[in-house]
């Protein structure tokens, strides 16, 4: 059996904190700005720094496991 729970988390996780399309740390005039679909090297970096650590969270402290078929 495959243990799917990586991929899924990840890549939910990819498209939720992509930088500008449903909020962006640090914006270009606010700290947070929502739906601007524009983006920052900082912003990228803080992004990444963020999905690093709740994929962390989610797969090695929590141990969430997800298996498929029978």
């Amino acid at each position: 059996m495959s243990d799917w729970a990586p991929v899924f988390i990840s890549v939910v996780l990819f498209i939720l904190l992509s930088p500008g399309l449903l909020f962006q740390i640090p914006g270009k005039c606010r700290l947070v700005e929502f739906g601007n679909f524009q983006t920052s090297a900082i912003s990228i970096l803080l992004h990444a720094v963020i999905f690093f650590a709740v994929i962390a969270i989610f797969l090695i402290a929590i141990g969430v496991h997800m298996y498929l078929g029978s």
